[in-house]
């Protein structure tokens, strides 16, 4: 799991909505067994501590489940991990729409810039 986390935004949420990603996407397969914490922290420079708060917290959630001594596995189900992604999705879309509007657009612009990123068979 190469990447590189964005220092100035809490490193915890990024590891899991990577892992969330990387699942519903189908990088990882329900029962795959991941990396370890400590792989997992060295290839983001981060504090183990950090990515074992966040495995943790995707167990919370039944995205993944852990092994004692065998380490940290997706879970056979990958319903939840998909459900985290369309939150995250749902998040980040309503976020820039409050952004947009602070700026002073309305939601028609909001949508011509959005459909101008578009390639063309899509803006429709």
């Amino acid at each position: 799991m190469q990447w590189k986390p964005d220092k100035s935004k809490p490193i915890c949420p990024q590891i899991s909505e990577q892992l969330c990603l990387r699942i519903a996407m189908g990088e990882f397969r329900a029962g795959e067994r991941l990396l370890s914490v400590r792989e997992v922290a060295l290839s983001a420079g981060v504090n183990p501590n950090t990515v074992q708060r966040s495995f943790e917290t995707l167990e919370q959630e039944g995205i993944l489940y852990s092994v004692r001594g065998s380490g940290w596995y997706v879970a056979e189900d990958i319903t939840p991990a998909r459900a985290a992604l369309e939150r995250m999705w749902e998040e980040k879309t309503a976020a820039y729409v409050q952004d947009m509007t602070a700026l002073g657009m309305d939601l028609g612009e909001v949508k011509k810039y959005v459909a101008a990123w578009l390639p063309k068979e899509d803006a429709e």
